[in-house]
């Protein structure tokens, strides 16, 4: 059974890895250059930026799975540690599995967030992974369910709960 002591584990790696990207994710970004954005889209990944991919991606498996497992104070503490380290939050994913079980784990990374800094993101993000699902012949609606079951229900931002956003998508 998956108890807070596991979390407090996983929280030293999550800071570890926040403080490792987090000059990345402060870099400044000139907008007024035309060719910004391609040059955004050119860059390595931050995980790979500064060279954490492997203990990023670990640490994530490990609360999202905490998160999956775990009763409610655990689920909450989970979107604590994801509200208190932004960088973390910012820089770390998983990568695309076009299986059930793939878009179950994004679908929970993305309950953890719970809405991160701004809905209208999780709500593009939620739209473009559902597609992808559905191009992969995933049935959606079940594992929605699921996952919302596990989601929060406080309405953060005025858009629904993460719970109500997760139903409304299945």
């Amino acid at each position: 059974m998956t108890t807070i002591d596991d979390i407090d584990s996983i929280e030293e790696q999550v800071a570890l890895v926040d403080a490792a990207v987090r000059p990345i994710a402060e870099r400044p970004v000139d907008t007024s250059d035309p060719d910004w954005a391609d040059k955004m889209r050119q860059r390595p990944a931050a995980m790979d930026e500064a060279g954490v991919r492997t203990e990023a991606e670990a640490a994530l498996r490990a609360l999202i799975a905490v998160y999956a497992q775990g009763d409610e104070v655990l689920r909450a503490s989970v979107r604590g540690l994801f509200s208190r380290y932004t960088n973390f939050r910012w820089a770390v994913h998983l990568p695309v599995e076009p299986t059930p079980e793939g878009f179950r784990w994004r679908l929970l990374h993305m309950s953890a967030v719970d809405q991160g800094n701004d809905t209208r993101d999780e709500l593009l993000a939620l739209r473009d992974l559902c597609a992808d699902a559905r191009t992969a012949g995933i049935d959606l609606g079940p594992i929605l369910r699921e996952v919302a079951e596990l989601s929060s229900r406080e309405d953060k931002f005025g858009w629904g709960s993460m719970r109500d956003i997760l139903l409304r998508a299945a």
